[in-house]
């Protein structure tokens, strides 16, 4: 098992309970913020104003935790197989982890396949997880999968690809498409409708999921129905050369991890000429053709920006995109307060597209 921040973060949020903050607003400190990022120049009601005011206890129990940042020393030090146990699982919908084996000069890939039944023609999901391209794991994911599984009646299917900076882009993004590749040639022992299958992820599994729709429309194996990028991780320049104001990602993944995630990603660092643009679907030329998209994600994480950016740039390209930014919404919002009013109404767009998506896809 691998460390996952949002893991930690959903830990210590569930002792937050229905607490609220006893005042509907915060007094922001008379000293001035700074115009551009620095959370460390920030009183923690500085950094709280800017969130929505239903999520602000959670966000205050992130903050006073002291999570530990994530850095290139500690990625050094940090053993391989370390993370919090993940959540118990549901009893009721199945979770089979299966081995695919070595493709070549491509190594085998290990998937965990949800709410699978070869009686049934479901609709599937290639699932890719969260945690800045070098923490993270699909294990820990599943029970989430299976409770998205149960509320769309889908399959599910999850790779634990390899994570940075042991390997770099060109590994990790090969291993989700075997994954995807897998999940289509086994549509029909796994009960799964092969026209109906769309990509899921967060964060940089977003990015993830971003980069596998644009390599199944160039390699053109594969039929893509639909993308969902939960505040995903798409442009490299976010914290680098493209600056980011103060008000934004005082909770929750920072530039400074943004600028190491992406280098461990890519084996350059972030920002320059020099970044391959296959690594990064911000920096695509020609969207024109991907499969349509929903987009998601809080007005004040890191990737709101970037993630407004693609979403008018897909609709440019004629690619059907529904976006939706929730104001005060920081990095992993629906994950780590999900009893919000907020969480859930973001958690319903995302469903209730994919479910359009299949049910369209069944219709026709």
């Amino acid at each position: 098992m691998q460390l996952n921040r949002r893991d930690l973060a959903r830990m210590t949020a569930g002792a937050i309970g229905g607490t609220l903050l006893s005042r509907t607003g915060l007094a922001v400190a008379q000293t001035a913020a700074p115009r551009v990022w620095d959370a460390a120049a920030l009183t923690t009601d500085q950094r709280l104003a800017p969130v929505a005011p239903e999520l602000r206890a959670a966000a205050r129990q992130m903050i006073e935790n002291g999570f530990p940042p994530i850095t290139a020393e500690m990625l050094r030090n940090m053993p391989e197989n370390a993370a919090p146990p993940p959540a118990q699982l549901l009893a009721d919908i199945s979770v089979a982890e299966r081995d695919i084996p070595a493709d070549g000069a491509l190594p085998g890939v290990k998937l965990f396949v949800v709410n699978s039944d070869p009686a049934k023609s479901r609709p599937a999901i290639l699932h890719t997880h969260g945690g800045g391209h070098v923490v993270g794991s699909a294990r820990g994911e599943l029970r989430y999968l299976q409770e998205v599984a149960r509320e769309l009646d889908c399959t599910i299917v999850s790779v634990e690809y390899r994570l940075s900076p042991r390997a770099r882009y060109t590994e990790s993004t090969e291993d989700n498409y075997t994954g995807l590749k897998w999940l289509h040639a086994n549509a029909a022992p796994l009960g799964v409708d092969p026209r109906r299958i769309a990509l899921m992820g967060e964060s940089a599994g977003g990015g993830h999921a971003a980069i596998l729709a644009i390599k199944a429309r160039d390699r053109g194996e594969i039929p893509v129905l639909f993308q969902s990028l939960v505040y995903p991780m798409l442009d490299d320049r976010t914290g680098s050369t493209n600056p980011v104001p103060w008000h934004i990602a005082t909770v929750g993944w920072s530039p400074p991890e943004n600028r190491v995630g992406w280098e461990s990603f890519l084996g350059v660092p972030p920002g320059g000429a020099d970044v391959p643009v296959a690594a990064v679907p911000a920096r695509l030329g020609d969207l024109a053709g991907l499969a349509p998209a929903w987009i998601g994600v809080g007005g004040v994480d890191l990737f709101a920006d970037e993630d407004m950016e693609y979403a008018r740039r897909l609709t440019k390209a004629n690619v059907p995109t529904e976006l939706l930014v929730i104001p005060g919404g920081f990095h992993g919002f629906d994950r780590i307060a999900p009893e919000t009013s907020l969480a859930q109404s973001f958690t319903s767009s995302k469903l209730n597209a994919l479910r359009r998506a299949f049910s369209s896809a069944a219709a026709g």
